[in-house]
Parts: structure tokens; C-alpha cells; sequence
């Protein structure tokens, strides 16, 4: 598998959807939507398996998992699963993004636990130092600060971008967004990945080609 983890890194997720069109059809809805945004887009791509929380970012009120000990067993949970991990994070507050969901502190432990990178169904705060750590981030934006913050749930489902993701789902983002790759198809798909940029590279060839014409395409 960490072949073709390798493997899939030489390509787009749009290249990567194309091929998953390939192997599985049309309608295929296996991506997020616009409200997903790469903030660190100099980064680059990244790809991993899924490991999901549900947190809140501001309502006093909610329940959290324990006496304090949440996060830490949330991060005993990140150290637990086999890399290189995504982790997806959902803010379920009653006024989710008002708060941030991950930080630079964050991205630090993060990044030392095997997380490739991050996707928020929120926002999340010191952008520039999330930069710093090198870890890359995908979320709705940026705000400055957080209210109560508290991992209600984590080794679930979550949906960020309208796109439902469990635990151990292979990820891969970009500046595009986020498809999910089946993991029983991979092989298939990073196979076909290479078949589609073959076949996009041939009709650009065409299109750049001196004696292209509307007639020569429509002949085609």
C-alpha cells in the first residue's frame, strides 16, 4: 500500500476523480465540495488514511469525552493507527467556524504523530505557523481565536465538504479539494490515473499542434 500512497502523489485529485470515474462510474460524488479550501496551497499534496474526530469550538455546555483527558486520548487514538494518517475534523458547535478547530500547537503534535495533513469541516487559526510546521491544511478558512474547546467524539464518521468519511478511508487533497479513494480499488485507480494523463496529454498535444482545426477535431 505505501507503494501506491507513493504512487498517487504524482498526481492531481482531479486526475486521481478522472481515474475513479474509470474504475467505479458516473454519478460519482467521491470528493468535497467548494467549502473545502487549501490554505497552504505552497505545501503541496497529500495523501493518507482517515482519522476522524467530532469537536466544538465554542458551546460551553457540551460534554466533552472525560475529566480533562480528552485530547489526550484523542492523540493516543492518532498514535494507535497506522500512517501515513488525514485527520478529519468536523466542528459540530451549534455556530460551527466560529471558532477555530486546529492551530500551529496542533499542527505540531500533529505532525509528530503522522498526520500528512489536515481537513476541517471549520476553521482553523495561526495560519502562518500551521505553515511553519510544513503540515498541510484544507478547512472553510481562518478566524483569530476559539471558545470551549472539546473533542466530543473521535474514531467515527464525519462529513466535511459533504462528503462522508469513516476511519481508515484513503485520502488524498490538494489545491482542488479532497477525493476518497476506495482502498480495495487503489491499485486500479493509481493504474488508471496514469492512463488518464496519457490520454490528456495526447489531446493537448493535438490541441497545440500547428495544423489543429475544428474540422480535424470533429474528424477525429
Amino acid at each position: 500500500m505505501q507503494e501506491i500512497i507513493e504512487g498517487l502523489k504524482r498526481y492531481d485529485t482531479a486526475t486521481v476523480f478522472n481515474a475513479l470515474v474509470l474504475k467505479m462510474g458516473l454519478p460519482n460524488e467521491e470528493y468535497t465540495d467548494h467549502t473545502i479550501r487549501c490554505l497552504v496551497p505552497e505545501l503541496g499534496s497529500a495523501v493518507g488514511f482517515a482519522v476522524t474526530a467530532e469537536v466544538t469550538t465554542n458551546d460551553a455546555d457540551s460534554p466533552g469525552l472525560g475529566l480533562g483527558l480528552e485530547w489526550v486520548d484523542y492523540y493516543a487514538y492518532l498514535e494507535s493507527q497506522p500512517g501515513p494518517l488525514l485527520a478529519v475534523l468536523q466542528d459540530i458547535d451549534s455556530r460551527p467556524g466560529r471558532g477555530a478547530s486546529f492551530g500551529d500547537g496542533m499542527a505540531r503534535l500533529h505532525r509528530r504523530l503522522n498526520v500528512a495533513g489536515v481537513l476541517v469541516e471549520g476553521t482553523v487559526r495561526d495560519l502562518a505557523g500551521i505553515g511553519q510546521v510544513g503540515l498541510p491544511v484544507w478547512a472553510w478558512g481562518i478566524v483569530p481565536g476559539h471558545g470551549v474547546f472539546r473533542v466530543i467524539r473521535f474514531g467515527g464518521p464525519v462529513t466535511v465538504g459533504q462528503l462522508r468519511i469513516h476511519p481508515g478511508d484513503l485520502l488524498m487533497a490538494d489545491g482542488d479539494g479532497c477525493v476518497r479513494i476506495p482502498v480495495e480499488h487503489a491499485a486500479d485507480v493509481l493504474r488508471l490515473a496514469g492512463e488518464v494523463r496519457a490520454k490528456e496529454q495526447a489531446i493537448f498535444d493535438f490541441y497545440a499542434a500547428p495544423d489543429f482545426s475544428v474540422a480535424r477535431m470533429r474528424a477525429q
